[in-house]
């Protein structure tokens, strides 16, 4: 039992190479249950599944029709296609360490709540590098993000991917849309290319992206996710999506710097939330700030 929940196959190797337990993925969890739920609770997720491990067969699951796990809910919601579909939403740490019972290693959450889905409450600047772009040049690109932002109006916040970028996270409060928020992404993105257009590209494109970051800003659509703060990741070294200070960002610290193992360590040597107060920021997108970024 961890948290309260039983496991099945508690001693199932879910990370080989650092030998990493089913039971040890909760009791990480259940270690870190103040940092990691608040980034979870109340919003409907999309999960990556692993159930025998990382070295075998993975998957993302958003919808569950059947077989809800237990201690945590399903809702239905309404796609393009305008069919209502069941995402689960859990409520506190039991539904967790539910969802690690069944081999989720990556909780991807939507970027609103469900009590107002339409109205997102944060905005995400994911900086993914092509190969071989040095790590400074990386952390370059979240300064440059961040201080747009700041330029505008608008405090951000920093948190490695456990892959190999940066992701540069706004809170906001629930007033705009989806497509507000969309569109005001792209433009930030857009403004960043057009002053740096050879570090920069802000399309999917992959040709375009030859030794330059892409600064993805479609995590921005109803719909879409990005991995949750202080989630682990299906990668090796068993890494972690693990929130900075600003001040902490350096060249020491690399993108899947953060692990199962020594997340824990970390959280008990700073003694607070590096992210502290960021559900407290009330910031939202004005027209000053759509007008300097030349939306209408």
């Amino acid at each position: 039992m961890v948290a309260g929940v039983r496991l099945s196959n508690p001693e199932r190797i879910l990370y080989p190479d650092q030998g990493v337990t089913k039971r040890a993925l909760a009791e990480f969890y259940e270690r870190i249950a103040d940092f990691v739920t608040p980034h979870l609770v109340g919003r409907p997720l999309s999960l990556f599944r692993c159930p025998q491990g990382r070295h075998r067969e993975c998957f993302f699951q958003k919808h569950f029709a059947e077989g809800i796990p237990e201690y945590t809910r399903a809702i239905p919601i309404r796609e393009k296609t305008e069919e209502e579909r069941e995402y689960l939403v859990l409520d506190d740490l039991k539904g967790v360490i539910s969802l690690v019972q069944l081999g989720v290693l990556e909780f991807h959450p939507w970027g609103s709540r469900e009590d107002r889905l339409e109205h997102p409450d944060r905005m995400v600047f994911d900086l993914d590098p092509h190969p071989g772009i040095a790590w400074e040049t990386v952390i370059e690109g979240a300064l440059a993000v961040r201080d747009l932002l700041g330029e505008l109006g608008l405090r951000s916040f920093l948190k490695t991917t456990g892959g190999k970028g940066l992701h540069v996270v706004v809170p906001l409060v629930r007033r705009s849309t989806w497509e507000e928020v969309k569109a005001f992404s792209r433009a930030v993105a857009e403004r960043l290319v057009k002053q740096s257009p050879l570090k920069y590209v802000a399309t999917m494109s992959k040709s375009k992206r030859q030794g330059r970051i892409f600064i993805d800003h479609f995590r921005n659509s109803r719909g879409a996710t990005s991995v949750a703060a202080y989630s682990t990741r299906a990668r090796p070294g068993a890494t972690v999506s693990t929130p900075l200070r600003w001040e902490e960002l350096s060249p020491a610290i690399r993108p899947d710097h953060y692990t199962i193992e020594n997340l824990p360590r970390r959280l008990s040597r700073i003694g607070a939330d590096p992210w502290e107060g960021f559900f407290e920021v009330r910031q939202s997108l004005t027209m000053g700030m759509k007008e300097e970024l030349n939306l209408r």
